[in-house]
């Protein structure tokens, strides 16, 4: 199969054309023919035209492609190497939601030709694959696991918005349920990639490699954001401590922050949901999640202390929020956790104004009826570093002070101003 796919003999099939799927296909199709398929046909429409709805290509590489770009699932037919990249998000109870897995695995079943691999890229917990996704693809194909169709994961690392870690310098770890998928898999992924892949002994090794990674970074958040709300108590700056620690040779440097997304808020709850199945109650993994998600209070109850502090008037006062994503420099409002901020400022009576250059003020008025604004001049009483946007990181003390009055209070939450705001005793300035 390699060497008809290298050979674009047989087409790659990418299902699922978000922040992880597009950027895959364009770098497949490099090397290969690649069709692009996703469900929603407005996004089909804009790629055709070459437009990123992403904003992660670098410009014209839509254009560039000759991806075959398409909702209708019939086109999968040509396809013999097919790449899963659709979201795994959570329930209200915070367990898994396969929806959109089974159901992008039940169109490619529908369309799945003998001798053809599947490849998951989802973050799932382990056994996923094997356990629910195998069964509906031989249900939908009516073909034989193993002999007649084979299947494999390799888990996505994107970091949107990370211009630095770009997908082809990544290390990409693959699997496959035999030595041969395994090794057609690992060709195929090797071929785009400049540092290669590693190759998982199964599997389920691979899934759990993932879950694994996100489920790190969340807890080492979490101890820093529970480090953040005690020094807060001590007058202690925690950025200013990191950085004294970090001095050490084997300290990790890790900042408070909000977690959203979808991956580190997600991921760790599919391991926990697992783990209870088994009857292992994890402990720590939960304890992190509970310090993360309620980093959100703890910021609008300090933003609240501080504004009575100064006397102001709770109701009908004036906060400037700049940045809505989840993180800094991408357009991905999924999850983000200055969303449950603002409507906790909002159900306070205060007005509150939201700029964000990277977010599409469409999805966001869609999604969280949220108005975005282009201009955001104006006199507040409290202005929210949300985000570290570059756009933001440029801004100094003096800029900042053009948006506030003499009573103000200015929240940084990522440390924007931090070294500049130490020599200025009028203004209310806090940081995690």
């Amino acid at each position: 199969m390699y060497n008809e796919l290298i050979n674009k003999e047989k087409s790659i099939a990418i299902v699922g054309l978000g922040y992880v799927g597009l950027p895959l296909a364009v770098l497949f199709s490099k090397k290969y023919n690649v069709i692009g398929f996703d469900v929603n046909k407005e996004k089909i429409e804009l790629y055709k035209k070459g437009i990123d709805a992403t904003c992660e290509l670098p410009k014209g590489s839509l254009k560039e492609s000759n991806i075959k770009f398409t909702s209708n699932e019939k086109d999968l037919r040509d396809a013999s190497f097919f790449v899963v990249a659709v979201p795994t998000p959570i329930t209200e109870e915070n367990d898994p939601d396969f929806i959109y897995i089974t159901s992008a695995t039940k169109t490619i079943g529908r369309n799945l030709t003998k001798g053809s691999i599947v490849v998951y890229e989802s973050t799932v917990y382990p056994g996923v694959t094997e356990d629910i996704c195998v069964p509906i693809l031989e249900k939908e194909s009516n073909l034989i696991y193993g002999s007649e169709f084979k299947v494999g994961y390799s888990p996505e690392r994107i970091n949107p918005g990370d211009k630095n870690n770009k997908l082809e310098d990544i290390i990409k770890i693959v699997s496959g349920m035999d030595n041969e998928s395994l090794d057609i898999i690992a060709n195929v992924y090797d071929t785009i990639l400049n540092n290669g892949v590693y190759r998982a002994e199964s599997i389920k090794v691979a899934e759990a490699a993932k879950v694994v990674e996100n489920t790190q970074r969340d807890i080492n958040i979490a101890l820093v954001n529970e480090l953040a709300m005690i020094f807060h108590n001590m007058g202690i700056n925690t950025t200013q401590v990191i950085e004294a620690a970090g001095t050490k040779w084997n300290f990790a440097k890790y900042y408070p922050g909000l977690v959203g997304g979808h991956c580190i808020s997600i991921d760790p709850y599919y391991l926990v949901y697992k783990s209870k199945k088994l009857k292992f109650d994890p402990q720590l993994m939960q304890i992190g999640r509970k310090v993360n998600e309620s980093l959100g209070d703890f910021i609008v109850n300090n933003i609240i202390y501080m504004m009575i502090d100064k006397d102001m008037l709770i109701k009908s006062s004036n906060i400037l929020v700049l940045g809505v994503t989840f993180k800094e420099n991408c357009n991905d409002i999924r999850n983000s956790k200055v969303i449950p901020i603002i409507q906790k400022l909002n159900e306070l009576g205060i007005n509150v104004t939201v700029y964000d250059p990277m977010a599409d003020k469409d999805s966001v008025k869609k999604e969280y009826n949220i108005d975005l604004v282009n201009d955001y001049s104006g006199n507040y009483d409290v202005v929210l570093f949300a985000v570290a946007h570059d756009e933001f990181k440029e801004f100094s003390l003096d800029n900042t002070k053009k948006l506030i009055h003499e009573n103000s209070i200015i929240v940084d939450l990522k440390s924007i101003l931090n070294k500049e705001i130490q020599n200025y005793e009028k203004i209310k300035y806090w940081t995690l």
